[in-house]
C-alpha cells in the first residue's frame, strides 16, 4: 500500500513552460522580454580638467551603455565644460547613466533634457564635383555652406536637427558622397529653463 500523497503520479502532473533561473524558479516570459528603449539626451556639467572626457566615456565603455553620440565643449564658465550624451536605452538604463555619472569626481550637474529642446548637430560632407551647379542648388535647399571645392570634390557645412542631417546626406548621395563627418549633438534647454540640474549637489572646486 502507497504512503504518497493523493493525486496523479509525477511523471502526470502538467509542467508550467517557460524558463527557470538558477534558483528553479519558472520566468514569465513576458517579465523577461527586454524593455522598450528611447532616445534620450543627457546633459553633463563637469570640471574643465585634463582627462574629464576619458573618465565619463570609461564609465560608458565598462557599463556597456548604448551611447549614440557624445559631445564635449566649453562653457561661458572657463572653469567647466558641457559634455551631451544621446543615448538609447530603456527607462532603467537611463535612470542607471545618470545615477553613474553623479558618482563620478568631476561631474557637477547631471540632467535629461526635455524633447524640445535645443538640439543641433553639424556635418560636413564631401560629394563628387561633376555637377557643381546640382550640389549648389541642394546646399542651398539645406542651408549649407560650401566651405571646400577643387575640380573633383565639393565639401559642405551643414547645420541642425539630427533629422535636417539624415535627410541632407542622402539627398547628396544622388551626387555621389566621398565622405561624411558628424560632430553628434550639443543641446540646451529653452527659454529660461537652465540645463543645469539645480537639485545635483555641486563641487565647490573651482
Amino acid at each position: 500500500m502507497s504512503s504518497g500523497l493523493p493525486g496523479p503520479a509525477p511523471t502526470e502532473r502538467p509542467t508550467p513552460e517557460g524558463r527557470r533561473n538558477k534558483q528553479g524558479i519558472r520566468i514569465d516570459p513576458e517579465v523577461e522580454a527586454e524593455p522598450a528603449t528611447r532616445r534620450a539626451v543627457i546633459s553633463v556639467l563637469v570640471e574643465h580638467e585634463p582627462g574629464v572626457l576619458s573618465k565619463v566615456s570609461g564609465l560608458f565603455s565598462r557599463r556597456q551603455f548604448n551611447i549614440e553620440s557624445l559631445t564635449v565643449g566649453p562653457t561661458e564658465n572657463d572653469s567647466r565644460a558641457r559634455i551631451t550624451v544621446v543615448t538609447e536605452e530603456s527607462d532603467p538604463g537611463i535612470d542607471q547613466i545618470e545615477k553613474q555619472l553623479r558618482k563620478q569626481i568631476p561631474v557637477i550637474s547631471v540632467k535629461e533634457l526635455p524633447e524640445n529642446a535645443i538640439n543641433r548637430e553639424l556635418a560636413l560632407v564631401k560629394v563628387e564635383a561633376e555637377n557643381p551647379d546640382q550640389v549648389a542648388a541642394v546646399a542651398e535647399m539645406y542651408d549649407a555652406n560650401t566651405v571646400d571645392a577643387c575640380p573633383e570634390t565639393v565639401t559642405v557645412e551643414i547645420t541642425g536637427s539630427r533629422q535636417k542631417i539624415a535627410a541632407a546626406v542622402e539627398t547628396f548621395e544622388r551626387f555621389g558622397v566621398h565622405e561624411v563627418t558628424r560632430t553628434g549633438t550639443a543641446a540646451l534647454a529653452r527659454g529660461s529653463e537652465s540645463t543645469t540640474d539645480d537639485t545635483t549637489p555641486q563641487s565647490t572646486n573651482q
